[in-house]
This record gives structure tokens, C-alpha cells and sequence, in this order.
């Protein structure tokens, strides 16, 4: 990694930190409307310990101590470069919102969650673009994919749909109601910033095919197709990259490219199945610890 791709990932992680905390304290807590994921739960677990015990403990700091233990699972299961990063971001949330005041900057709970959902999905857009989230259930939905079977989507459906379910008998369910519509707006917003699928394909035409192969390698241990090409209008040979990822390691890909070809014509599609080998992060790591001459 470059200094400047990493002084970027260091300012877009400042950024989504502030954007989250932000939406948190000036918007969905004030309102007792919840967020998504961990930090939904932070607020969730705050908001019934203040309610029926009296103990008041800052949505930031939950949001910090359930971070902690899927730091440690992500480190293991899912990659170092992204968990690193996820768990920073959600360590500079965390105490950004425990610094920040709470205040509401509204006072119509739908102004609260829909703008509370943009800042958030703004934030954790940006963060999957640059190659890490924002922490939380990201980390936990992808080790328990590798291990049930089933899809992230499903995954997250569920754990958010706790929240709203849990918010709705024990705060109101006007609460519940207001959550689901700012969990939409997130997601939507996500959506457009970053690709809404899990993988995609990258295809890559470029004349400078194996100085681009090298790069990518260096970043990523992925399959590469190579596929002749020829432009109709210049009439010059090229060739054809085809790439399957995850959305994660787009921005590597993307990185890649400007480094070594900034004039390559790059088209990204959404992939909605893979059929045969597609590694996952255990079998990466046992490629890298391979001498390539026996790969």
C-alpha cells in the first residue's frame, strides 16, 4: 500500500467515523430511533439499561466493548488489512460519539431517521468503497457465512430485524417503525455509493496486460482471465482482464489500475452467483504462504 492510498484510507476512516456519530448523537438517538447493526445494538442495550435500571452508559461505549470480541474474529476469519481498519473506524465512532453532545437537531422523529439513515449510509458507502466498514455485524455476518452456509444479506436481514423487533415490544413501536425507514435509507444510500452485490466482476481491457497482472497480484490473490482483444475503432490488440471479487477488494483493483494503466477501459458488473472454486479467506492465506513456483 502506497502512502497516498493509505493517507487516504486513513481520511476517509476519520470521515465515516465523524459522519456515524454524527448521525447518532444529532439524530437517532435524540429521536429513540436505532441504527443498524452493532452499533443498534449499543444504542438498543443503552437506551433499556437507562430505562429500566437507571444506569446510564453512552451508546459509544458499547458500541467499543461489542467491537472488541469481532475485532478478534474478523483478524482471524475474515483479513487483517480490512479488520485493521473496520475496528479503528468503529474505535473513532465510538469515542467521537461519547465526545460529541447528544442534541437533536430536529425535532420530527422522520426528519431524524431518514437523515440519521443517509449519514450513516454515507459513511459506511464510502468506507466499503475504500476497502473496510465501519465494524460490527459486517465482520460477524461474513465468519458466519463461512461457516452456516447462508448469504450475508440474510444474515444482516435477521440480526436487523432483531433490533426492530426488540425496539418495538420494549421502547414503542413507533420506534420500530421509524428504525426500519432509516435501515432503508441506509441501505439505499449504500447502495448507490458502493455495489450492492457481494462480488463482481472486474473486466479490465488494457494494453499493458502483464505489467497490470503483477500489480493486481501484489494486492490480491484472485484468478485472472486473460482474453484477446481488438479495438473495432484504433484497430490495435489489447487484452481482456476478467476478475472476480468482493466488493471489499474493489478499491485494489481500482488502485491497480491507475498505478500501472490509467487509460484502460474498465467495466464493473454485478455478480449474483459463482459457480466453482471462489477463495475465501482461508484459502488465500494458504495460497500466500505457498512459494508461487509450486501454485
Amino acid at each position: 500500500m502506497t502512502k497516498n492510498e493509505l493517507s487516504k484510507k486513513i481520511s476517509f476512516t476519520l470521515i465515516a467515523s465523524l459522519l456515524v456519530a454524527v448521525a447518532l448523537n444529532n439524530f437517532l438517538i435524540p429521536a429513540a430511533v436505532f441504527s443498524s447493526g452493532v452499533n443498534g445494538l449499543a444504542q438498543l442495550v443503552s437506551s433499556l439499561l437507562a430505562r429500566f435500571t437507571n444506569l446510564q452508559i453512552q451508546t459509544g461505549w458499547w458500541i467499543l466493548l461489542f467491537n472488541l470480541p469481532i475485532g478478534w474474529l474478523g483478524w482471524f476469519k475474515i483479513g487483517r488489512g480490512f479488520t485493521l481498519f473496520s475496528i479503528l473506524t468503529a474505535a473513532l465512532t465510538s469515542l467521537l460519539s461519547v465526545g460529541l453532545p447528544i442534541h437533536a437537531l430536529s425535532a420530527n422523529p422522520l426528519m431524524n431517521a431518514i437523515i440519521g439513515g443517509v449519514l450513516t449510509g454515507i459513511g459506511v458507502g464510502y468506507a466499503l468503497k475504500y476497502g473496510f466498514s465501519t465494524g460490527g455485524m459486517d465482520i460477524v455476518a461474513f465468519a458466519l457465512a463461512k461457516t452456516t452456509g447462508k448469504s450475508i444479506g440474510t444474515l444482516m436481514m435477521a440480526i436487523n430485524g432483531l433490533i426492530v423487533v426488540i425496539a418495538g415490544f420494549t421502547i414503542s413501536w413507533s420506534s420500530a417503525l421509524y428504525t426500519i425507514i432509516s435501515i432503508y435509507c441506509m441501505s439505499r444510500v449504500i447502495d448507490s455509493i458502493n455495489t450492492s452485490q457481494q462480488k463482481v466482476t472486474v473486466m479490465i481491457v488494457t494494453q499493458r496486460s502483464t505489467a497490470l497482472i503483477k500489480a493486481i497480484h501484489e494486492r490480491l490473490i484472485r484468478g485472472i482471465t486473460i482474453l484477446p482483444a481488438r479495438g473495432a475503432y484504433t484497430q490495435k490488440d489489447s487484452n481482456v482482464l476478467m476478475i472476480v471479487i468482493t466488493r471489499y477488494e474493489l478499491y485494489d483493483i481500482e488502485q491497480a489500475v491507475k498505478t500501472v494503466d490509467p487509460a484502460a477501459f474498465v467495466n464493473i458488473l454485478n455478480t449474483t452467483q459463482v459457480l466453482g472454486e471462489f477463495l475465501d479467506e482461508d484459502r488465500k492465506s494458504q495460497l500466500a504462504e505457498t512459494p508461487k513456483s509450486s501454485v
